[in-house]
Parts: structure tokens; sequence; C-alpha cells
């Protein structure tokens, strides 16, 4: 009970929401390709170069405003790299988003060393300060006010992003047509969908807010660009949109599972564990995620899908009962 006590408090609610955020911009991303029926593993490096691109831009401009568009527009470009050479080049899509990953984390070393002269951590002196969240009077409400008080705008962004991207989904001629190419592409095209395009469309979707992810994780706490600092968090959104089926209310839960865990695990550290233990939790629930997944998916009946495009996705309501 006392370990619980020292574990579970207000500074931990606000601890989950951190750790969270930026693996739900990237899971919310690639739940828009999954519903396209693309595996987009690419999400950690559209991360990384979002987080570098945010550091590097907001020093140079003194805007952390700036910063946060410099995620932003470095995610969409390599998101537009990953979709010529997979939409309009033709290769499997598992391959170019390793690429995307194993470029991502050279091109941000190389520039650390060429440009600023560092080979690990990049601290800009005086770095702007991001916009934090200053609830007032509602501070004081009983686990949401601790959780968002003081909180970077991106954290409240990514909770927003979650109903905004079910509606986008589920409501709009868009999200129809995308559910429509994940469930049958031949017959997508046949009822004269764009299907490149539309699929273009998700991956910029996910570049972007991979982008916006890995803005929020250099600029939350310490704005500072660290070699590889994503550390695999791409990677847990892949498993997080997987164990979610790529619909915005479980992607968001996992992702709210795996921010737990990683907290629970900075916690344990100060309570006498071994960081080295700790450090295991989050990736130990990642491993357990993907186990649940894939034995939940064998009890699902197949979907028709393209060779080499990743699973199928899962959808919500029916297609036809939206107005296309």
């Amino acid at each position: 009970m006392e370990l619980f006590n020292h574990i579970f408090t207000n500074a931990m609610l606000f601890t989950i929401l951190v750790k969270m955020t930026p693996i739900l911009f990237a899971a919310i991303g690639g739940a828009f390709t999954q519903q396209g029926n693309i595996l987009n593993i690419g999400l950690e490096g559209m991360m990384l170069v979002g987080a570098f691109a945010a550091i590097a831009i907001g020093a140079l401009t003194g805007s952390a405003w700036m910063g946060f568009l410099a995620g932003l527009v470095a995610g969409l470009i390599l998101a537009l790299l990953f979709a010529w050479t997979s939409l309009w080049l033709k290769a499997d899509f598992i391959v170019v988003g390793i690429g995307v990953n194993l470029l991502a984390a050279g091109l941000t070393v190389f520039l650390l060393r060429s440009v600023y002269n560092v080979s690990g951590n990049l601290s800009p002196p005086g770095f702007p300060r991001l916009m934090r969240l200053e609830l007032g009077p509602l501070a004081k409400i009983p686990i949401i006010g601790p959780a968002l008080q003081g909180q970077t705008i991106l954290v409240l962004l990514g909770l927003l992003l979650v109903p905004a991207a079910w509606w986008v989904m589920y409501r709009t001629k868009f999200g129809v047509h995308l559910r429509s190419v994940g469930e049958d592409e031949d017959a997508a095209h046949a009822a004269g969908l764009k299907v490149r395009r539309i699929k273009l469309n998700s991956v910029l979707i996910s570049g972007a807010l991979s982008g916006l992810g890995g803005a929020q994780l250099a600029m939350a706490s310490l704005n500072s660009f660290g070699q590889e600092m994503t550390a695999g968090r791409g990677f847990i959104a892949v498993a997080a949109l997987t164990f979610g089926m790529a619909r915005p209310l479980g992607t968001f839960i996992a992702t709210l599972i795996f921010g737990i865990a990683q907290g629970v695990a900075d916690q344990l550290q100060f309570v006498g564990w071994s960081s080295s233990l700790a450090l295991m939790v989050p990736y130990v629930i990642t491993v357990v995620a993907l186990v649940f997944a894939a034995l939940r998916a064998k009890e699902r009946p197949g979907r028709k899908g393209k060779e080499g495009e990743g699973a199928p996705p899962t959808h919500g309501p029916p297609i036809a009962s939206v107005a296309s």
C-alpha cells in the first residue's frame, strides 16, 4: 500500500500525460494509414525528425510556435518520401518504413555533428517556452485538474485529437473513402475512388501527427534533442494502434496504458527499484499488447487486402450508414 501511495500521486498523473502524448499523436496518425490498409512502421523516424526540427527551428527563430510548425513539416516531408517510394515506386511498405527509420536516425546524427558540432545532446540556451495550460480554479478539479495544470498546449491538442479523428474517420467523405479502400481496394477502384490519392492523404496525416508527437517529446520539459531520443516510441505507437484496432478510442486507451507503464517505470526508480528493471516495464507491456492483438486477430474472419500492405483495418460504424 505504501508503494502504491508513492507511485500514484498527482505528479504521477501529470507524468502519464507527458509520456503518452507523443505516442498518442503518432498512434492516431498510424491509425489513419491502417484504416487504408497500410501498416506504417516509419512512425519512429517521423517522430525523430519532428523532434529535431522543433528544437533546431525553435532555437533559430526564437519562437516555440515555429518549432511546433517545423516538427509538423519535418514529419510531412518524411511522409512524402514514404508515400513516393511505396505508392508510386511500389516498394514494400514494411521495407520503406524500416528505411525511413534508418534515414531519420542517420540524418539527425549527421546534422548534430556537422551543423552543431555535438555528438549526443542538443540543448540550445534560452530556448523559447511553449505555451502552458493555466486552468485557474479548474486546476482544483480532482484528477483532471492536477493532470492538465501546467501541461503544454500540445497535450490538450492530443486529447482533442481523439474525438476529431473519430469524426474524420466515421463522419466525413474522406473517412468513408479511406475505410472503403482499406476494406477492398479493387472494389474501391472500380467504384471510381482515387485510391492512391486517398492513401497518400492518410500517409501525410500520419507524418504530420508523428512530427507533432516528436515536437511534444522534445519541447515538453527539457527543450532539447538527444540522439535517437524517440527510443522506440514510434514502435510503441504501432503496437498501440494495433491493440486499439486502428480506432481512435481504442488507440487512446492503448496509449494511456503505455503512458501509465512508462510513468510507473519512472516512479519505481525513485522508490529503489533497479533502473534497468523499471525501464523494461513499457516494453514488456508492448509485447503483451501485440500478443493479445495477434490472438484477437486470429478470432476475426480475414479481410481482403493487397499483399505487403499490412494487416487489414477493423472498422467501426458500417460504411453504408454514412452518407457519401
